[in-house]
């Protein structure tokens, strides 16, 4: 008897410690799962300093670094953590036009492209969302498309389903080549243009407003439209007032007498006491009267931590619930609740409030062509009409919204377009250097002689003996 009490008082005493050890850990559980969550200070903010040059590889397993962040661009099919399976990133809001964008936006569908430096026809379509297919069967069959050249102009038109309808290659101002499909495959065809390049100067003084007054000077939309976007990120063209001038210098092509292309060589416009000039120089862009660049350099991405991307740009994605194709308009970086999220360039914040299905939302205008738009987050940091610089935290990442995750959608928008902000030409920051310097400022000599206005003329005419 004596022997079986003292067995169970010893079973008792072993129980103890699983219990308490058992209870532990479940307050750890609970602790950890809690804390994670709310404990948003755990993430901090580093502003990036500097422009960090980066290249992404499609299907590369290897993160791509920037700034401070590291990417890890992963396949859909391929990743084994868990993933979002719908998400909607419609809002509600949408941003105002003025008469500069409706300007500045292209017909729904149809692009116009001017080539750059590093630019390849595959890549330029992709950005697009143009049908993969399309563009193998059109660079397939037409292998002289591998030697676009820079500065020269293409477009594009495609159906509401971006396939490719037909595509339109300016080699030359005199050699046209369009290529359009017919079933299956696509044709060719050439047109020799005789007509005569002409120079063509004016000058004007604002009354109303730019637009306005520039086309009851003779100036078309195409060329009001160069005119923004080569000054988009030093003029607001909004703030021009009465009073103020400009003076605009173009080569205009003329087939018997009817203006059919034309190419801004220079403008300059007067806003107050200062002037802002735009002049194109060898290599197909445009700089300021010292050489300097025009343009505002990006981030290529809105994070400084790392990410995995869950769902990438697709404009004919497969709707995983109800089996129709809807675009999916940008990209999703699978972050947790809380991660900061940043402005990738310089510009003025139009939207920022909750919005239907896409939750917390932030669209930023940068310039007059470029577009961003964060959505699904858990705060928004910034107000509309707010003006921020490249890399300042915008608002953390959330799940508000029809979402099933935490994480962040993310969009780049280009003359009204959505494009892949991944693969997306982005405007660079670099002047001119060196001999493309000494001939670009010899040659400004000459041009801003011809950019005088009407009153600068006259007054020197009379100083001259």
């Amino acid at each position: 008897m004596q022997h079986t009490e003292s067995s169970n008082t010893a079973s008792n005493r072993t129980k103890v410690p699983y219990i308490t050890v058992f209870g532990v850990l479940i307050l750890i559980i609970v602790f950890f799962v809690l804390w994670r969550p709310l404990n948003l200070d755990r993430t901090t903010y580093i502003p990036l300093t500097q422009q960090v040059q980066t290249t992404v590889i499609e299907r590369e397993p290897l993160p791509a670094v920037v700034g401070n962040a590291a990417i890890e661009i992963v396949d859909d099919n391929t990743a084994n953590e868990p993933k979002l399976t719908e998400s909607s990133d419609q809002p509600e809001d949408d941003i105002v036009q003025d008469e500069i964008d409706k300007v500045i936006a292209q017909e729904d569908n149809s692009v116009q492209y001017t080539v750059g430096r590093g630019d390849t026809l595959y890549g330029i379509m992709m950005q697009y969302g143009v049908n993969r297919s399309d563009i193998y069967l059109l660079t397939e069959q037409y292998k002289q498309l591998a030697n676009l050249r820079i500065g020269q102009v293409i477009s594009w038109t495609t159906d509401s389903d971006h396939n490719l309808n037909s595509f339109t290659w300016i080699i030359s101002n005199n050699n046209v080549r369009i290529y359009e499909r017919v079933g299956d495959k696509f044709t060719e065809r050439t047109e020799t243009r005789e007509g005569v390049w002409e120079p063509f100067s004016v000058s004007g003084e604002i009354d109303s407003n730019f637009i306005a007054d520039a086309k009851n000077l003779g100036l078309t939309s195409n060329e009001i439209a160069t005119i923004t976007k080569a000054l988009q990120w030093q003029l607001d063209f909004r703030r021009l007032k009465k009073g103020d001038k400009f003076s605009v210098l173009l080569s205009r092509e003329m087939l018997d007498n009817i203006h059919e292309n034309s190419q801004l060589l220079a403008v300059r416009i007067r806003n107050g006491s200062k002037d802002y000039y735009a002049v194109l120089a060898e290599d197909g862009h445009y700089y300021d009267m010292n050489g300097g660049s025009l343009s505002q350099s990006f981030l290529r991405y809105p994070l400084v931590k790392q990410a995995r991307i869950s769902s990438a740009f697709n404009p004919r994605r497969l709707n995983p619930v109800t089996k129709k194709i809807t675009p999916h308009n940008g990209v999703d970086f699978a972050v947790s609740r809380g991660t900061p999220v940043l402005s990738v360039g310089d510009g003025e914040v139009v939207i920022a409030k909750y919005s239907g299905s896409a939750g917390n939302f932030i669209a930023i205008r940068h310039g007059r062509q470029y577009t961003t738009k964060y959505m699904h987050l858990d705060k928004i940091l910034v107000r509309a009409g707010q003006q921020i610089k490249k890399g300042d935290q915008i608002g953390l990442s959330g799940n508000t919204g029809r979402s099933t995750g935490p994480h962040l959608h993310y969009e780049l928008h280009i003359d009204g377009k959505p494009v892949n902000p991944l693969t997306a030409s982005l405007p660079v920051s670099d002047g001119l250097t060196g001999k493309s310097k000494t001939t670009f400022l010899e040659q400004f000599k000459d041009i801003k002689t011809k950019l005088a206005f009407a009153t600068e003329k006259a007054s020197l005419v009379s100083t001259t003996p």
